[in-house]
């Protein structure tokens, strides 16, 4: 379903689209961006498990990648920050995954570099 009020405030005011893909299970929210911009997020995550399941789709997919940061947030110390530079036949990607600590809250954002 489709979330336009949504789309400002997940969107920073760029023309885009926001989804709701929240279910029992959890939120889901997919918001693509018209400059190439996507992303996801969740209430319902693990950020380890989130950094294994990229890295694995990235390898079974060809994509060549290397984590360049890994760091805490410096406002927010339960906030932890991943982000991979990605290659794969003449295209690359910026991605960034983000996850608390404590609450389950992340989000996965790639852009092309």
């Amino acid at each position: 379903m489709r979330l336009p009020p949504a789309d400002k405030a997940f969107l920073n005011r760029a023309p885009g689209q926001v989804f709701d893909a929240s279910n029992v299970n959890g939120k889901f929210v997919v918001v693509s961006s018209d400059d190439g911009i996507c992303a996801v997020i969740t209430d319902q995550a693990d950020g380890a498990e989130i950094a294994r399941g990229l890295e694995t789709a990235l390898r079974e997919a060809g994509i060549r990648f290397r984590l360049v940061i890994e760091r805490d947030d410096k406002q927010n110390p339960l906030l932890h920050h991943r982000e991979y530079l990605a290659t794969r036949v003449g295209r690359s990607w910026r991605i960034l995954a983000a996850a608390t600590r404590d609450s389950g809250q992340a989000m996965l954002t790639a852009a092309p570099d």
